[in-house]
């Protein structure tokens, strides 16, 4: 009789893990695409809205908002709930929050709608992250999954200013937000089918403490630079805030180094190459991201573009990203969750390191030009 070696049956390809990459590709896809799927309607949204040239910013910033600073939390929650469960109220949560924001009848409910928006989608990417791991043990085919998660993420934003300009022009604004309905559907579907249930990870504990100063202290500093377009630099409301979002960041530093059982261990930006990287993405992505915020309102509000031809202006933009990662994607494959899977063999939480602390630790850019706040993660790589 052959016998198998409990190490080797771990690494029993699952039949459906290529379903099952699909499906939580398109989840990610989905949040890539709201991150910019907005710009280009903003014009059309402030008239619909009535929104103020202050407020209008806030459409975009409070999903990245609600996404970055949730974003390691988001991981215990998935770790707790286990991989599948987490997927599957992400997805409904998200899809909730854009048919609400679709139907808003005011600032205040798109906004709030954009927020939720961020909480859910910061649920949904560990758990993508998480499954991908799990699902791919193999450091072959794991490279291959995170390569093409890797394009659909890098993708996704010059795909989302194209996709609001088609819909801003040929249906309405809020077909931005309804859009997302099918495809969290359909993300849905495949996740019921392709992902395997995982049970909660025994032992998991929430820094509620390092959860309350680190989004209380970016938020504090996003209002902060609100203020300074409006009131100006020196006004008490601008230099209170940023006075106390400083503050409250750097007790989340200092709480960090003490608990147990810390959101975000400081050895992941102690490493060298770990900091280097978020540093580069982050100087990278605040530059993008506020370029394309001012630009979609400099092209149909100066130039005169329709929502259309604003969104197809974006097209050289779409398709370098689309290149770029394509060519990078092998390069680091042969680099990518290097050490991974000897980890997850002695953990009962599969990815941990792979999928929350390399893959989802954000890095928040709260000033770029007039207050634009945009997120930066560095997804699914072990440095």
């Amino acid at each position: 009789m052959t016998t198998v070696n409990p190490a080797q049956r771990t690494l029993v390809a699952d039949p459906r893990r290529w379903w099952a990459l699909g499906a939580v590709s398109t989840a990610q896809l989905m949040i890539g695409l709201d991150l910019t799927v907005m710009n280009i309607a903003l014009p059309s949204v402030q008239t619909s809205l009535d929104l103020s040239d202050p407020g209008r910013q806030w459409v975009i910033t409070a999903f990245a908002l609600g996404y970055g600073s949730l974003l390691l939390l988001g991981g215990r929650l998935s770790n707790l709930l286990g991989r599948r469960r987490s997927l599957l109220v992400g997805l409904t949560g998200f899809a909730l929050a854009s048919a609400l924001g679709g139907a808003a009848t005011g600032p205040a409910m798109l906004i709030g709608s954009r927020a939720l928006q961020g909480v859910f989608a910061a649920l949904l990417t560990p758990s993508v992250l998480a499954t991908l791991a799990a699902t791919f043990p193999t450091p072959t085919e794991r490279g291959k999954a995170f390569g093409i998660y890797g394009t659909a993420m890098g993708s996704s934003s010059g795909l989302g200013v194209v996709l609001g300009g088609i819909l801003t022009a040929y249906l309405d604004w809020r077909w931005c937000m309804y859009v997302n309905l099918p495809i969290a559907v359909a993300a849905g579907f495949g996740v019921l089918y392709a992902v395997r249930p995982a049970p909660p990870a025994s032992g998991v504990r929430i820094d509620l403490v390092g959860v309350l100063l680190a989004t209380g202290g970016l938020m504090a500093l996003v209002y902060g630079f609100a203020q300074a377009q409006t009131e100006g630099w020196g006004a008490a409301i601008t230099v209170g805030s940023l006075a106390v979002g400083v503050l409250a960041l750097g007790a989340f530093v200092w709480a960090q180094s003490r608990v147990s059982a810390p959101l975000l261990p400081l050895r992941v930006v102690l490493s060298r190459r770990r900091a280097a990287s978020y540093l580069a993405v982050l100087t990278l992505a605040v530059g993008m991201f506020a370029a394309l915020f001012f630009l979609t309102f400099y092209l149909q509000n100066v130039l005169g573009y329709s929502p259309i031809q604003a969104g197809l202006a974006f097209l050289p933009l779409t398709a370098g990203l689309m290149i770029g990662v394509r060519m990078v994607s092998p390069l680091l494959a042969a680099r990518r969750c290097v050490g991974c899977s000897a980890r997850d063999s002695s953990r009962s939480r599969p990815g941990w390191d792979c999928s929350v602390w390399s893959g989802s630790t954000a890095a928040i850019g709260c000033t770029s030009l007039r207050c634009s706040c945009w997120w930066v993660s560095a997804p699914g790589g072990c440095w």
